[in-house]
């Protein structure tokens, strides 16, 4: 009686393994679907900070400095998402950087492009050129305190302009997102940097020597470990829905 109860355990468990096995068996994803997939999110109550920073600058061979800083932050107390831009200035040791005579052709499908797109095309000497994107994701069980506004807020259509020796930078919100653009003083080049309709765009092209460029956009996402009530909830599906109804 043993030996039969013993045996017809041992077939339930040997049938079991092998359904399992043919259960979760591996599988090939073809390359057209893979193209196809986008990034999964995290549970909507989860997300209880989220923000973005983006900045832009360029220094010439006489050390001016000319570019820009945007800043948004998105908490359960956040009113309505905005942009908040700074331009940043910086002044050298007064001298003039001899005019850029280099010559970049091409690049025109740059802007059009679609998710991440990074590009550094040189035509001098001795440049620098950055172009980082950075995502920070911690867990905390509050959101952490509002940072005080800089700058002035960025509104629908409206440009924020600076200037110096370096050049010129404009921080503009068009085509549902924001957009810096560098235009160097001298012929040394450009730098333009967009965030839009779920991408991201940093190109620099330099045109003269000695410049330095550094294009950032940083992420930065609070999770939440512990449990949220259904209010939490409602209120970070709205305030994602407005991001979304911009173009982020």
């Amino acid at each position: 009686m043993k030996t039969s109860y013993w045996l017809a355990a041992a077939c339930l468990a040997a049938s079991a393994s092998g359904y399992a096995n043919a259960g979760f068996k591996p599988i090939e994803i073809k390359d057209q679907e893979l193209s196809e997939l986008r990034g999964r999110y995290v549970m909507p109550g989860r997300i209880i900070s989220f923000g973005i920073v983006m900045s832009s600058t360029w220094r010439n061979a006489s050390g001016d400095l000319i570019g820009a800083s945007a800043s948004m932050q998105l908490q359960a107390a956040t009113i309505k998402p905005e942009f908040y831009v700074s331009t940043i200035k910086e002044t050298g040791n007064g001298s003039t950087p001899d005019t850029g005579t280099g010559s970049v052709v091409g690049g025109a499908g740059l802007n059009t492009s679609q998710g991440v797109t990074q590009s550094v095309r040189a035509a001098g000497d001795g440049n620098s050129a950055y172009n980082n994107v950075a995502i920070n994701v911690k867990e905390a069980n509050q959101a952490p305190a509002l940072a005080p506004v800089q700058g002035q807020a960025l509104m629908a259509g409206q440009t924020i302009t600076g200037s110096n020796a370096a050049g010129n930078v404009a921080v503009s919100a068009t085509g549902g997102g924001v957009q810096m653009a560098i235009q160097a003083s001298g012929n040394q080049g450009t730098a333009l940097q967009q965030v839009a309709q779920s991408g991201l765009l940093q190109n620099t092209r330099l045109l003269g020597n000695a410049n330095v460029v550094n294009n950032l956009t940083q992420l930065n996402v609070v999770l939440n470990n512990n449990g949220m009530s259904a209010g939490a909830l409602d209120c970070n599906l709205t305030q994602l829905r407005a991001l979304r109804n911009i173009g982020y």
